[in-house]
């Protein structure tokens, strides 16, 4: 792999709890706590994890929609943990967002062209027919007729719209685009439409994805490395191929044993989690996983494990993981 575009290093997200007459921060929301990791050129990094975990807070912190409390962020080997929004407004050009629930993120009041044509305006390029001609280009790019332009996003489809929202992404040919959960919010008869227009548009663009989403089958049709994450933490990494037949986190191996299995015949052994998960307010001591975990030791209570590599370009942040040190 080339020189990583995006590095990621000890990333924390912790958000105030204010309580009292005050308003005293008494403690703090652990969204994200300690994250590392890296995505090369035109390379996707899918990010798996159940609701909660702090996935979508992660991708918000690497657009810079929020500023991380701890940790670095560098981008095509710039820091842009703390850059003001002034320094910052050129570099999003190149990191843009897509976000869940299309109807959501797109101005219900202006139509497509007025939504696809604002991040020209808002870098100052182009002229008005030039821009006029971009957004043509755009939609049909992503499979829409040039005539959608004049129309408001409530007269389309949710995968139509969440079309237009990856137009508007890919607007100013970014070379990172956070992909959160893009499809969760669709059919499963238009998810597939998606995803592949999004492998299109990466082959024709030369683009890296970090991609969000709860749902492990989605995520191998797009990813070439997976990430699994837990209450604010990555707890394994590995290439698709390994996390889905090799997975060595008893957490991961739960996630891969929960996707539906579509030959009748074959059974597979459910690794049923009982609970919930923690509070990030409040998070276990030692393994945040171990109060769930269903081969947990004592010392799983009392040792945080570090995230380390077991072999094989995979990583592994649990103590009974064969290979560990």
């Amino acid at each position: 792999m080339n020189e990583a575009l995006l590095e990621v290093d000890n990333l924390c997200m912790h958000f105030p709890v204010r309580e009292g007459l005050l308003l005293r921060a008494r403690t703090f929301n652990r969204a994200v706590d300690g994250v590392s990791f890296s995505i090369g050129p035109g390379e996707t990094l899918g990010l798996v994890g159940e609701s909660g975990c702090g996935k979508s807070t992660l991708g918000r912190c690497v657009a810079r929609l929020y500023r991380p409390t701890g940790g670095s962020i560098r981008f095509n080997g710039q820091d842009i943990t703390h850059l003001p929004d002034r320094t910052l407004r050129p570099l999003r050009r190149d990191i843009q967002m897509i976000f869940q629930d299309p109807m959501e993120s797109l101005n219900s009041r202006h139509t497509v062209g007025d939504i696809l044509e604002e991040p020209f305006i808002v870098q100052k390029l182009g002229g008005r027919p030039w821009r006029q001609k971009r957004v043509a280009e755009l939609l049909n790019t992503v499979g829409l007729p040039a005539r959608s332009a004049s129309r408001y996003p409530f007269e389309f489809s949710g995968g139509q719209r969440q079309r237009i929202g990856i137009a508007r992404a890919i607007a100013l040919n970014p070379k990172l685009v956070i992909c959160d959960e893009p499809v969760s919010a669709l059919d499963v008869s238009i998810q597939s439409q998606i995803l592949n227009l999004l492998v299109d548009l990466q082959r024709e663009f030369k683009l890296s994805y970090l991609f969000i989403a709860h749902d492990l089958a989605v995520v191998k049709h797009v990813s070439d490395r997976v990430a699994i994450m837990y209450l604010g933490k990555i707890v394994e990494t590995a290439a698709s191929e390994t996390i889905y037949h090799q997975a060595r986190h008893p957490y991961s191996q739960s996630l891969i044993a929960a996707i539906p299995v579509p030959d009748p015949h074959r059974r597979v052994q459910r690794q049923v989690l009982h609970g919930d998960v923690p509070s990030p307010i409040n998070p276990p001591s030692g393994c945040s996983f171990h109060p769930r975990c269903p081969v947990a030791e004592e010392r799983c209570s009392r040792q945080t494990p570090t995230l380390l590599d077991i072999g094989g370009n995979q990583l592994a942040a649990c103590h009974l993981v064969p290979g560990r040190p």
